[in-house]
C-alpha cells in the first residue's frame, strides 16, 4: 500500500506509480489522505498511515503550500516545513514514510531518524509548473513533473522492499580500462573519461557497503601489472576484496568467489562490456544480476541502474569492505586451532538503543543465512519489541553492530548474524550470554532455501534442524564452540533466481531512463491495454482530432466518437481540470469548467465551442482582409470554399 498526503492535488502522480508497479512486477494499491492534511494525517492515531502496515507513507510538501496567512514569507514556510518534518520523524509507523520537497524552491532536508527523501534530481524537467491547472484545481505541475516525482517514488520504494545486492563484479578490458591489457600490454591501456568515471563510482558503492571483485579472462600477472602501471588509476589493487582471473566460465568464478565469501550468489552483479558474457551468465548461473556496460553514456547509464541503489548506509555498511579484507587472514593461518586461540574474540549485547534500530531494521532485511526466522522488521515495529544488538570485534578489528536477537514471552523469536562474523564462536557466545540473563528460552527455526547455516547451528546445539527446542539455561552456559575440521571449499551450485527478485534494471537503465521516455512507455502501454471500440463516427475536423487525441490521452481510451461524452467514457473532475489545462496547450485558448461539465458536452460539441471562441479571437482588420479576399474569388471557387468549411464544422 503505498499511502499519499500532499499540499496539493497529487492525484496525477498515481497513474505514474501504477506503470512502475507493472514494470517492477508489485502490487502497489494507492490511496490519498484528505486535500492539505498533512499535519492531521502524520498525527491522527487510526488514520491513513497509522493502519498502513506494508509500502510506504508518502509525504509531498510545496513549501508555499504551508504560508497560513498573508504576507508571510519563506522562513514561515520553513518553520511549518520543519514541523511537518519533526511530526514525521517523531511518528512509529510500520512502514517507512518517505518525503519530497518539491518546487519553486528547493529545501535540503538534514537527515533524520524515519524519514527518506524523495529526489527527482536524476529525472530534470525543464517545464515543471502549470498555474492554469494550479488555478483551477490546484494542481501545480506538469505531466512531465508528475512522470519525474512518481518514478522517484517508485525508484526508492524498490529500493526499500528488494533483496539487497552485495558484490559488484567487474571485467577488466573494455570495463575497468580502454583496450586490452594482454595485448596492448599494462601500460597500453587508457583510463579515459568514461572509466575513470566508472572507477570513481565503484569507490562511492564501496564507502556504501558493497564489496569490489573482478570475474575477468585474462592472466592475473596481466591485471596486476595493469593497475600496477597506472597511478592515475582510481580503483586500486587493494578495493578489491576478491577476484577470480582466468580462462574458465564467469559463473563458475562467480559462485567459488561467493562461496569464498560464505554469500549467496544472487547478492553479485556482474559488469561486463561483453553481451555475450551477459547471456552466458544468463545460462550458468541465472541468480547473478549481469549487466552490459554501454559504449557511450556511462556516467548517465551507472545513475539509472536501480540496482546500485542504498536508501539507508550505515556505519556498519561503510566498514563491510574492510573488515572483508581482515578475514583473508583466516587463510593464511598456519595453524587453524592456534588461530581460533589467538583471535581474542569480543562480543558485546546490550538492550537495542534508539540510535541502533536503522540499522537493526536493515539486518532483519539484508540477512538470510544466519537468521533463525527470517522475519522482517521496520524500525518501529523493533521499537516495541525486548531487541537486543550483537557488536563483535576480534584482534583483526571492530565489525561494530552485526547480530540482532529478540526475545517475546519466552521465545527467540529473531536470531541473526551477519556472515562476517560467522565461523569464529560469535553464535555459541551469544547463547551463552542468553543462560546468563534468562531461565529459558524456545529457540525457534524456521527452514529458507537460504538459512543452511542457521540449520547447522541449531543441529549442532540440540540435533534438531528446525521447529521448537527449549533450552535451560544450564544448558545455553554450557555450550561451547570448537574449531571446524577441514574442509575443501567447494563452489555453490547453481540455483534458481531467488524469489523476489527483479531482472530488469537494464532496460529500466536503457529504456526508461529519461522522463520523456517514460512518459513514452506509458502512452504505449495505455495504447496496448486499452479496450477496442467500434467508432460510430470518427472525427472529421482537424479540431474533433486534435480534441480525440487529448480525449484518448486522458482517458485511455484508443478511439473516440464525435458522439462521445467525456464524463459517459470516465471522465471525472481531476481529468476534467487537466482536459482544460490540454486544451489551452493545444489551442492557446481556454474553456471554462461549464463548457466541460456540461451534461451533454459530446467531442463534436466541445469542438464546436473551441472553434467559436477560436473566431470570436480574430481581429476585425483581418476578419474584413479575409472578405476582401473572398469577393476576388469566382462563383466556382467560393462554391469548392463553402463546401471545405461546412465539412470542417
Amino acid at each position: 500500500m503505498i499511502c499519499i498526503s500532499a499540499t496539493f492535488t497529487a492525484e496525477p502522480i498515481q497513474p505514474v506509480l501504477e506503470f512502475w508497479a507493472r514494470q517492477l512486477g508489485e502490487q502497489w494499491p494507492i490511496q490519498f489522505a484528505p486535500y492539505n492534511q498533512v499535519l492531521q494525517t502524520l498525527l491522527d492515531p487510526v488514520g491513513l498511515f497509522a493502519r498502513n502496515r506494508e509500502g510506504a507513507n508518502v509525504i509531498l510538501v510545496r513549501p508555499a503550500d504551508l504560508a497560513q496567512f498573508a504576507g508571510a514569507t519563506e522562513a514561515d514556510e520553513d518553520r511549518r516545513l520543519a514541523e511537518i518534518l519533526a511530526t514525521a520523524a517523531a511518528q512509529r509507523f510500520a512502514v517507512p514514510t518517505l518525503v519530497a520537497v518539491c518546487p519553486p524552491r528547493r529545501v535540503r532536508i538534514a537527515p533524520q531518524p524515519n524519514l527518506l527523501v524523495v529526489s527527482t534530481e536524476l529525472y530534470p524537467v525543464e517545464q515543471w509548473e502549470d498555474a492554469a491547472a494550479d488555478r483551477l484545481g490546484r494542481i501545480p505541475y506538469t505531466p512531465a513533473y508528475f512522470t519525474a516525482l512518481g518514478t522517484a517514488v517508485a525508484r526508492l520504494l524498490h529500493a526499500l522492499r528488494r533483496p539487497p545486492f552485495k558484490v559488484i563484479a567487474l571485467d577488466c578490458d573494455h570495463t575497468l580500462w580502454a583496450g586490452v591489457c594482454g595485448e596492448d600490454g599494462p601500460t597500453g591501456v587508457a583510463i579515459d573519461g568514461p572509466r575513470r568515471a566508472l572507477q570513481e563510482f565503484l569507490l562511492r558503492q564501496r564507502e556504501m557497503g558493497m564489496l569490489l571483485a573482478l570475474s575477468s579472462k585474462n592472466n592475473p600477472e596481466d591485471v596486476w601489472q595493469t593497475f600496477a602501471a597506472h597511478p592515475e588509476m582510481v580503483l586500486r589493487r587493494e578495493h578489491i576484496t576478491a577476484h577470480r582471473l582466468s580462462w574458465a566460465p564467469k559463473a563458475q568464478g562467480l559462485r567459488e568467489m561467493a562461496a569464498a565469501l560464505s554469500l549467496g550468489a544472487d547478492s553479485f552483479l556482474l559488469l561486463d562490456d561483453n553481451p555475450k558474457e551477459i547471456a552466458e551468465l544468463g545460462e550458468g548461473a541465472p541468480e547473478v544480476l549481469g549487466l552490459t556496460l554501454p559504449e557511450t553514456g556511462i556516467a548517465h547509464y551507472l545513475d539509472h541502474v536501480w540496482a546500485f541503489d542504498h536508501p539507508v548506509v550505515t556505519e556498519a555498511d561503510r566498514s563491510r569492505a574492510a573488515s572483508y579484507q581482515l578475514q583473508q587472514s583466516f587463510a593464511a593461518a598456519a595453524s587453524l586451532e592456534h588461530f581460533y586461540e589467538t583471535l581474542q574474540l569480543r562480543v558485546d549485547i546490550h538492550r537495542l538503543h534508539p540510535q541502533e534500530l536503522p540499522r537493526a531494521a536493515q539486518l532483519t532485511q539484508r540477512t538470510n543465512q544466519f537468521n533463525f526466522t527470517t522475519r522482517r522488521r521496520s524500525e518501529a515495529e523493533l521499537a516495541g519489541l525486548e531487541a537486543y544488538s550483537i557488536h563483535v570485534a576480534d584482534r583483526f578489528g571492530e565489525y561494530g553492530f552485526t547480530g540482532l536477537v529478540v526475545v517475546a514471552d519466552g521465545i527467540v523469536d529473531t536470531f541473526l548474524l551477519s556472515c562476517r562474523v560467522l565461523g569464529r564462536g560469535v553464535e555459541h557466545a551469544v547463547v551463552r550470554w542468553l543462560g546468563e540473563h534468562f531461565a529459558a528460552l524456545t529457540f525457534e527455526l524456521i527452514p529458507t532455501a537460504r538459512n543452511a547455516p542457521a540449520q547447522a547451528f541449531l543441529r549442532e546445539l540440540t540435533g534438531r534442524e528446525q521447529g521448537t527446542v527449549t533450552l535451560s539455561a544450564a544448558q545455553m552456559r554450557a555450550v561451547e564452540f570448537s574449531a571446524p575440521a577441514p574442509a575443501e571449499t567447494a563452489a555453490a551450485p547453481a540455483v534458481a533466481v531467488a524469489a523476489g527478485r527483479f531482472a530488469g534494471y537494464q532496460r529500466i537503465a536503457t529504456q526508461l531512463d529519461t522522463v520523456e521516455r517514460i512518459q513514452a512507455a506509458m502512452a504505449a502501454e495505455q495504447r496496448e491495454m486499452a479496450p477496442a471500440r467500434e467508432v460510430a463516427s470518427p472525427p472529421v475536423t482537424e479540431t474533433e482530432r486534435r480534441l480525440a487525441a487529448i480525449w484518448s490521452e486522458l482517458l485511455g481510451q484508443s478511439a473516440i466518437s464525435t458522439g462521445d461524452n467525456f464524463f459517459d467514457l470516465g471522465g471525472h473532475s481531476l481529468l476534467a481540470v487537466l482536459l482544460v489545462t490540454r486544451v489551452q496547450e493545444e489551442f492557446g485558448m481556454e474553456l471554462s469548467m461549464d463548457d466541460v461539465y456540461s451534461a451533454d458536452t459530446t467531442l463534436a460539441k466541445l469542438a464546436m465551442i473551441v472553434e467559436t471562441q477560436r473566431l470570436r479571437s480574430y481581429d476585425p482588420a483581418e476578419v474584413a482582409a479575409v472578405i476582401r479576399e473572398i469577393e476576388t474569388l469566382s462563383e466556382e471557387e467560393v462554391r469548392l470554399e463553402i463546401a471545405r468549411l461546412c465539412a470542417f464544422f
